[in-house]
């Protein structure tokens, strides 16, 4: 395998950022190429750039993030799903990133610990640290500038994950069978030892050592007092709070909000009901009797009770 496990034939992307080189980004894509043949052409991606690139799923065997020689690239969420997502099933991908070794201010700096989960969490597999070194003073000086981290606790940390041999969203049907086998007899067979491991016999009963509960210990005197029956009955709707009866009311609250409702006034939808027939709707129920004050209860007949 050539130098960062690139074989030839293989179809290799280099992801670059801002504070990459110029020189040293050239020389590595010239040196990626020799390795892969002129046949196969080299991608060349800014880390910013990645997801508007429209690569399609599965398009490279080899990324290379951040190895280009001074680069201090930083690897979010959204770039490592991206890689993950353009990596091969069974691809490989090789980052370089700064860490820091402790947990600092600058939330765009992930710890040495951090940086192997994030990659896991983007998909990645077989993920293992191969190189942790400290920076060059171009590469701190670079981390200043672009990351504005002014800490001296920075490591450069070089790491690599596998993509799955399987693409994201596949399916495979699993082929099993729950039947028993049948025995000699035609019946489905039973391992002796699972048979013996649930079975309890009269021997294992008399087990000296064996401690029985008496099941009338179980029960305390409070458990043996008859309950008293009106802690028994259920909470009537009133009780409960309730301002409408249950659809199957046994406490009498149907019955109750049902005589009020036969022996309510009817409302006046006008409000001259009770200066007589001449300033009373045709539907009024109060219609053939005399003028009446207002806010005085006048008893109707069954009959005459309908919507106003």
């Amino acid at each position: 395998m050539g130098e960062y496990g690139v074989t030839p034939g293989q179809r290799v992307a280099i992801i670059w950022d801002s504070s990459s080189p110029v020189e040293a980004l050239k020389d590595l894509v010239d040196k990626i190429q020799a390795l892969v043949g002129a046949d196969n052409h080299v991608s060349v991606e800014n880390v910013n750039q990645l997801s508007q690139s429209a690569h399609r799923e599965s398009s490279f065997d080899v990324i290379l993030s951040g190895v280009v020689p001074g680069s201090t690239a930083q690897h979010s969420a959204e770039v490592l799903a991206e890689i993950a997502r353009i990596l091969k099933p069974g691809g490989r991908v090789l980052l370089k990133e700064p860490v820091a070794t402790e947990s600092g201010n600058n939330s765009r700096i992930k710890t040495a610990a951090k940086l192997p989960t994030a990659l896991t969490l983007s998909g990645l597999v077989e993920v293992k640290e191969l190189q942790k070194e400290a920076l060059t003073p171009e590469e701190a000086q670079s981390v200043r500038e672009h990351l504005g981290y002014q800490g001296n606790d920075l490591l450069i940390v070089q790491i690599e994950g596998k993509k799955p041999n399987f693409e994201v969203g596949s399916s495979s049907q699993l082929k099993l069978s729950f039947a028993k086998q049948p025995g000699p007899s035609g019946k489905p067979s039973v391992d002796p030892a699972t048979a013996k491991l649930w079975t309890l016999s009269a021997n294992d009963m008399n087990d000296e050592e064996m401690d029985l509960l008496d099941s009338d210990e179980l029960l305390d005197s409070e458990d043996l007092k008859k309950p008293d029956p009106s802690s028994l009955r259920a909470p009537s709707c009133k009780e409960m709070g309730k301002k409408k009866a249950c659809k199957n009311c046994t406490c009498g609250l149907a019955e109750e909000l049902g005589q009020e409702k036969k022996s309510s006034q009817p409302k006046s939808a006008c409000g001259n009901c009770y200066l007589g027939d001449a300033f009373r709707c045709a539907s009024c129920p109060y219609l053939g009797m005399p003028a009446f004050k207002p806010g005085e209860k006048i008893l109707l007949k069954e009959n005459q009770l309908h919507d106003a």
